[in-house]
């Protein structure tokens, strides 16, 4: 009597011939080789994911101990300091927000016994000048024992002089440029271009001075006067705000405000500056805390990345989910 599994029938129905055996052996091998395969690439994708958590855990760890060293930094007496670079604008690095935010800090911190504001800047938007400018004095007149210098760099012109003169003291190097206290409005002209092109201007407005200084049409005597007091105006305000900060310390020169600009060595006679030094001779000699310690908010790049790194491994995952071996 035959049993369970027994294949020794002689019965012609049930023998399997040679290629019957050759096809299931076949068969048998694909399947393990399918199975070694989807067991590579599932242990490989787990890997990458192991890989980026130790990966993520590392630069979290890198994170908090640069925190903590910030934190124990900033928990000793030292001079605070905030950068002004380049061009200063809303969508520029040099932006009311941002070096607002970075002032106030400063000033809220007690273990910093002074403030350098260093100015590498040729100027920019006279609103966000301003905006700097009104807060630092308001910052000095909360907190008046802590001391606040300006440092230029290479240049310090127009707006970052703007800001320079809210310090108690401005000081430069004797070749870095200072000055430029005037006001510009820049456009350009293409009458004759486009007449010569055969170029028809067409500007439909409403309101008679809309195409105000339109630079496809010919300038209007009108539009330059009213330009002009605009700019006037603008560059009074400039003049008050310089006067204010610089008081009796300015020579009475007719130049001074005529946007013309000077080396620092040319400017300390003039009053624009107090002294030629740096920052940390000033740290140094003038605050007295010589370990200098930024205050200038940037963009967190190790944030961004680590976001991204984190939504990357979201989608792996729901990857590894969903992703069948065909």
């Amino acid at each position: 009597m035959a049993t369970f599994g027994d294949f020794s029938s002689t019965n012609s129905d049930t023998k399997q011939t040679p290629s019957d055996s050759n096809e299931w052996e076949r068969k048998v091998i694909q399947d393990l080789a399918f199975a070694a395969i989807k067991e590579q690439r599932a242990s490989r994708r787990w890997g990458y994911v192991f890989k980026g958590f130790i990966f993520i855990y590392l630069i979290a760890i890198l994170m908090m101990t640069m925190s903590n060293q910030d934190i124990q930094a900033y928990s000793e007496k030292h001079t605070a300091l905030v950068n002004i670079n380049g061009l200063i604008a809303a969508d520029a690095e040099a932006n009311a927000d941002n070096i607002v935010a970075g002032l106030r800090d400063a000033f809220d911190n007690q273990q910093a016994k002074g403030l350098i504001i260093r100015l590498n800047t040729p100027g920019g938007s006279p609103v966000q000048s301003g905006i700097i400018n009104d807060e630092v004095k308001r910052l000095r007149s909360i907190r008046p024992d802590f001391p606040v210098f300006a440092v230029i760099q290479d240049i310090c012109a127009s707006g970052g002089y703007y800001i320079a003169v809210s310090a108690q003291e401005i000081y430069a190097d004797k070749a870095s440029i200072v000055g430029s206290i005037g006001v510009r409005m820049d456009s350009f002209g293409f009458t004759d271009t486009i007449a010569k092109l055969g170029v028809e201007r067409r500007s439909i407005t409403a309101g008679q001075n809309k195409s105000f200084l339109d630079p496809f049409l010919p300038v209007k005597d009108k539009d330059i006067e009213h330009a002009q007091s605009m700019l006037n105006n603008i560059h009074q305000q400039f003049i008050k705000v310089v006067k204010e900060g610089r008081g009796d310390r300015l020579a009475n020169t007719p130049n001074l405000f005529s946007g013309l600009f000077w080396s620092g060595e040319q400017a300390l006679p003039l009053g624009l500056i107090d002294g030629l030094a740096n920052s940390s001779t000033v740290a140094r000699d003038k605050i007295g805390a010589e370990k200098i310690i930024d205050y200038t908010p940037r963009p967190n790049y190790l944030d961004k990345f680590a976001n991204r790194l984190g939504a990357s491994f979201s989608q792996v995952l729901v990857s590894l989910s969903t992703t069948k071996i065909r």
